[in-house]
């Protein structure tokens, strides 16, 4: 406790000759958006103060569009930006396909990184490759930002492997020199995708470069180390950054406190304490959290009371985590009156109650059998503004069964059912009201509401609305069987995938170079390359290209196995004719 005391000192291949949005529901006649034109302005001047929403930003294109003498580019980039921050990526791309196609005012790299950075945040980093194409043969030399981009969106979409072999391919081909930026985004990336080793090795590659890492990069290893339970690992990889000169800061030993207080480890977390104390780095709102919701697990709810009066001495401002924590040291102990005072104290402090905290609290009353209270506290969620979860569900059901309340408790049941396909019939619903006031959903309509079930899992439901289609006079589109039997693959029903890709060509709709490229991509990451050369064939028959990713897949085939010269004249031919 003195140790506290002391321390007191933040997927396709596509031609871009003329550039055509990947999907479907992208609004293709933007100028229909922005209804709120300009009168009365004698002459038209660029003024982005007025930007209150996307319709005014797409009104602001189609005036500077009209200007003569056009613009600098850099207002083009600064609109750009202004539709990015307000998380409309799909038509900042529309408007960068438009200027494109108008050529004007000449597209320069940084209007290319925006449209790539769009894509890797839509989840579609081989579009943005495919923009790097285009980069490369309009004479721009792509920057480090860029490629770190590319980097990042190879990770935002679960392509790990790929996000690292490009990043090693930079080194070893010496296209760019890597900044602290891109060396955190890979250290990062790799940890959050839970591998350790290898962004382990990367840094201890890195550290005999000139690239060496930061603080920042030590950091993200360290609380990938943790999270995965190797916190030796994590002080050795603490020890080693000082001696290479690199100052450790509070967020480097936040995590390692954490780990050695989860494993009980009191005298090496103290240890750790009184050395903040010594390099004068001072304790934060989450180092102390972290102590008071490990002594609060352990049942010295005192101790955690002494740190939270250190915490306020030092002018730390307890957050709602610090709160939550000592409130379910408070329920553990079945002091409820102190529980319910922590909690009316949140409010006082102008912080507000989150549903983790009402589900502490709720925990602790059916505990103590005030199922009453508990119940109050379960009404009032809604009131608050917050959603229940499946916690504050179990919490209440549990509750009500171990209190003799068996219907109440059922009742609950069948409630927490429903609500876990509420949003995909409040989907619906609103498709049905459509209708019922004599607003007939377009193809645009449902291949939005299929992708959006698709990107959140609800394959099954996807698939029934596609075949539903048909009955509606509708026939579904090459993008919208694209989008079915790319989830199918994600979620790993490759077979269900293949069958439906058959079925799509029964039915009249033949699948285009996308389609291909997703099943065949699907089953080269199953190692299943026998399996995936009827497709490669017919791809070939067809005309059509492999994407940067397939070609990828088929030449790490190839170099595994160099006598295949089947495979060898197939990739030939499916590598895309402009870069021939």
């Amino acid at each position: 406790m003195e140790l506290i005391r002391r321390g007191i000192p933040p997927k396709s291949s596509h031609d871009f000759g003329t550039f055509t949005h990947p999907f479907p529901f992208f609004p293709s006649n933007l100028h229909t958006l922005g209804h709120k034109h300009r009168r009365g302005s004698p002459k038209p001047r660029v003024d982005f103060s007025n930007i209150n929403d996307v319709d005014d930003a797409i009104c602001l294109f189609r005036e500077i569009v009209r200007m003569r003498p056009q613009p600098s580019v850099l207002v083009y980039t600064k609109l750009l930006s202004t539709i990015v921050k307000m998380k409309h990526h799909s038509v900042a791309l529309s408007l960068f396909d438009e200027m494109r196609r108008k050529s004007a005012p000449v597209v320069d790299e940084y209007i290319f990184s925006i449209a790539i950075n769009c894509y890797c945040l839509l989840n579609r980093v081989d579009f943005g490759l495919s923009i790097l194409g285009i980069i490369f043969k309009s004479g721009f030399k792509p920057n480090v930002a860029i490629f770190g981009t590319l980097i990042k969106g190879h990770f935002l979409d679960d392509k790990v492997a790929e996000a690292e072999k490009l990043f090693k391919k930079l080194l070893v081909f010496k296209i760019c020199e890597p900044n602290d930026v891109m060396i955190l985004t890979v250290i990062n990336g790799l940890c959050k995708a839970g591998q350790i080793i290898p962004a382990f090795d990367l840094l201890h590659t890195l550290e005999k470069t000139r690239w060496k890492p930061n603080v920042y990069a030590y950091n993200a290893l360290i609380d990938g180390l943790c999270k995965s339970g190797m916190v030796d690992d994590a002080l050795q990889l603490l020890s080693r950054m000082t001696a290479m000169s690199v100052t450790p800061n509070v967020v480097t030993y936040n995590p390692i406190i954490q780990g050695l207080c989860d494993d009980c480890r009191w005298e090496d977390a103290e240890h750790l304490l009184d050395e903040m104390t010594n390099h004068n780095v001072s304790k934060d709102v989450f180092t102390f959290s972290v102590l008071i919701d490990a002594y609060c697990k352990e049942g010295r709810v005192k101790d955690a009371e002494d740190i939270f009066e250190v915490m306020m001495q030092q002018n730390i401002c307890p957050d709602i985590i610090t709160y939550s924590a000592l409130i379910e040291g408070y329920c553990v102990q079945g002091n409820m009156s102190k529980a319910i005072e922590a909690f009316n104290s949140i409010t006082k402090k102008g912080l507000k109650p989150c549903i983790i905290t009402y589900s502490i609290l709720m925990d602790g009353y059916c505990k103590k059998g005030n199922i009453e209270e508990a119940w109050r506290l379960f009404l009032e969620v809604p009131r608050k503004g917050l959603k229940h979860d499946t916690v504050t569900y179990n919490t209440m059901i549990r509750g009500l069964f171990n209190k003799g309340k068996f219907a109440d408790g059922w009742k609950l049941v069948n409630d927490m059912e429903a609500r876990q396909n509420r949003e995909i019939a409040r989907a619906l619903t609103f498709l049905h009201s459509m209708e019922q006031k004599g607003i007939i959903p377009d193809i645009i309509t449902y291949a939005t509401l299929i992708d959006g079930l698709c990107r959140n899992g609800k394959h099954e439901v996807a698939k029934d609305l596609l075949n539903a289609l048909p009955s509606k006079g509708l026939q579904p589109n090459v993008q919208i069987y694209t989008t079915v039997v790319d989830s199918l693959c994600q979620e790993g029903f490759v077979e269900e995938a293949k069958l439906l890709l058959v079925k799509m060509e029964e039915s009249g709709c033949a699948p285009n170079s996308c389609s291909y490229n997703v099943i065949i991509q699907s089953l080269l990451r199953r190692n299943e390359l026998s399996e995936a050369m009827p497709f490669l064939e017919e791809m070939c028959e067809r005309g059509f290209s492999a994407d940067t990713t397939t070609m990828s897949f088929l030449i790490d085939e190839l170099q595994g196995d160099r006598e295949n010269f089947m495979l060898f004249e197939m990739v030939k031919k499916l590598v895309p004719k402009d870069t021939m």
